[in-house]
Order: C-alpha cells, then structure tokens, then sequence
C-alpha cells in the first residue's frame, strides 16, 4: 500500500479503545471511548443480518501460499516488513503470510467510523450516565442474563469456584459485551485487523500487535485465520477479547482441546480468567452509592482511577449509604444524570472491572446489571422451589 493511499489518522487515539461490541478485553491504554454504542451497529457498517452461529471459526482447511502479497495490500513496505518479523519471530514461512494476508480486505468504512467517532471537544451532555444506563438496565437484558445463567449455571458455578468472581459479574460483562452471544459481530477479524495495522497510522504498532497475536493464535486453536468473525476492532466471542487477551487469559474451560470463545462455557471460564489475573478479590464488595450533601463533594476529582479514604470523603460530605469496613483505597464514582449527579462509592472489584474497558459508565453498567440479573434469578429460584 503506498502512502498516499494510507488513512491519515484524523480520529484521535482514544476513540481506539475499540471494544465495538461493548467494552472488550483488552483495549490500548488510556483509551476513554463510549463503548455503550456497541449495542448498536455502527453507522458505517454495511448492514448485515444478526450473527448467527456461522460467525464461529472454521477448522484449517486450506493451506495458503503466494510469493508475494497480492490484493489490497500488495507493495506496502509495512506489510513486507510485518512479514519478515512474523517469520523472524515466529517461524511462520514467508509464503504463508503472503498467501493469508493476499485475501485480506481493506474497509475504509472502518476507517471513516473513526473519524465520524473522534471526540469533538465540546463538554459532555448532562444525563451521559442516564443515556448509557438506558442501554443496559433493560428488561430484555435482565431477562437474558437470566435465562443465559439457567442454560450456563454449572459452568458459572465452576468458574465462581476456580476463580473466585461470582456467576452474576460474568453474566454481566457478557450481557454488556453482545447481548449473551447475540452480538458477536459479522466481520472478518483479519479484515479488520488488517485494515487497522496498515492503514490507520496512529494506532498502527498497537494494531500489529494485535494482527500478529491473531495470527499466532490461529494455528494454536487449529482454525482458519480467514474464518473467525468479531467486531471492528477485531475483537472475538462472546466476551469481545482481542487476540492479545487470548494468548494471555484465554482458557479452555470445556476441555475439549480448544480455546472456542464463541462456545458459552470457554467465554465463562475465560471472563472470570481474566478478572482473577486482574486481581478480582473473593468475596468483596464493587460498589455502594454514596450521599453527598452541599457542594464540597465537587472539590475533589471523581473517577475508577481515584483513590481517597473514607475520612478524606467524609470531610467533603460524601458518606456511603451502607457501613463498609474499608477505610482507604476508596473510589470517587460521579455519574451525571438526567436529574443531577449521582454518587457512588467503587471497591477495588469496581477498579478489576474497569481492566476490561477503561469506563466508570462501562463498569457501572456491569455492575448494576449483575445485580438486576442476580436479584432475579434468586427471586425465580425461590419460586420454583
């Protein structure tokens, strides 16, 4: 690809956090998009048909080769030089790469979504909490989440005992992340990730990066690179992981040989994998709202990132509404809704959450669902007995 037809990379680097399908693990740092949009397509898009099974990957049936890269990507010296450190690296024969990376296809509606998504500078709308609320907190999720729990209790409850983070926060990245499977996206992974690394400058090294996990991983799980199917980030399953949360936090929970984040126990297990490696903590609380009288409580930042003790908030009329038994390493939550801003007070399980997409709305939003989900499924539990 030569230079004048590369992107010039207009859409500033925080829109790529690129969880397009909700938040996804893992996104590059300090990345601060809305990753509530994923829940619906993007504008961009080409408008295709629900995922259905099909977006699973295929197992390897063809053997690529070419002696050069031809198709949209042919005579880019970046590619020639992802090839030769693919082989150097990896091993992978020169031939291969060319073969695969031949029928990759360049989207440039990818490319225009960033830009159409790139921050605008202008101060947020009041309600941005209340708007990305709306998404998540619905009947339809809750009623899913519950119905996802039933058809998957005995692997939540495995992965709950591995790994210490209970059924219901699974469920809730999962309902946050595509609907319980429903919204795995329709695009080619090596489409996406292809276009991402050659033709978006800003982010290309993070998007190699990514290119390369990918490619690596495919024969690992014995399936066709051409085959898998995720968003336009290039993120996969029903968690959304991107190739390089695989390699890392990936497991095959269901012990048949693979790593199948589109098959529901393996996304279980890998989700809590995930968490556990973030430093999930058994047993402790995520969040409680806090009341927050008079103005002090605007004087200090808010925030996953920040850190005051319960004397600090309370010296600025900020108290949780129920007794907790940790003084420090307390988190300033301010949500802006339609009616004003609310408080809450995040634990460090608040912070673990905010590892899989780097937004107070975002984990706010598993959280809440979690326990809408939680609540439920013990009410029809109850009533069934």
């Amino acid at each position: 690809m030569t230079t004048s037809r590369r992107h010039t990379g207009a859409a500033v680097g925080a829109v790529l956090a690129l969880s397009m399908l909700g938040g996804c693990a893992s996104q590059p740092a300090g990345s601060a998009v809305d990753p509530g949009r994923a829940a619906v397509a993007p504008t961009g898009a080409p408008k295709t048909k629900a995922s259905k099974p099909s977006a699973r990957p295929q197992p390897a049936s063809h053997e690529y080769r070419a002696a050069t890269v031809t198709g949209a990507f042919a005579g880019d010296p970046d590619v020639d030089r992802f090839i030769g450190r693919m082989n150097d690296g990896h091993g992978f024969s020169r031939e291969y790469l060319a073969g695969v990376l031949s029928q990759a296809e360049r989207k440039q509606w990818i490319l225009d979504q960033l830009d159409r998504d790139r921050p605008t500078g202008a101060p947020p709308r009041p309600g941005g909490w209340s708007r990305y609320r709306e998404k998540f907190l619905t009947d339809r999720h809750i009623a899913g989440g519950v119905e996802f729990w039933r058809e998957n209790a005995r692997e939540l409850e495995r992965a709950a005992r591995k790994y210490g983070v209970p059924p219901e926060y699974i469920v809730g990245i999962i309902g946050v992340e595509t609907f319980y499977g429903r919204n795995v996206g329709s695009h080619r992974v090596i489409d996406a990730l292809s276009t991402l690394a050659f033709e978006y400058p800003r982010r290309a090294d993070y998007f190699s990066g990514e290119l390369e996990n990918f490619l690596v991983k495919s024969p690992n799980e014995r399936i066709d690179p051409l085959s898998p199917k995720g968003s336009y980030a290039g993120a996969m399953g029903l968690g959304q992981f991107m190739p390089s949360s695989f390699l890392k936090w990936a497991v095959d929970f269901d012990a048949d040989g693979r790593k199948d984040l589109w098959e529901p126990a393996d996304a279980i297990g890998s989700v809590a994998s995930y968490f556990a490696a973030h430093g999930w903590q058994g047993g402790q609380p995520v969040a409680t709202p806090a009341a927050a009288t008079g103005g002090r409580a605007r004087m200090l930042d808010a925030g996953f990132d920040t850190r005051y003790s319960l004397s600090t908030l309370a010296s600025h009329d900020i108290r949780p509404a129920a007794q907790t038994a940790q003084h420090d390493d307390l988190r300033l939550l301010r949500l802006s809704t339609y009616s004003g801003d609310d408080y809450w007070i995040g634990y460090h399980n608040f912070y673990v959450i905010t590892r899989y997409n780097h937004s107070t709305n975002y984990a706010m939003a598993v959280h809440q669902l979690a326990q809408a989900v939680k609540q439920r499924y013990g009410t029809i539990k109850v009533a069934q007995r």
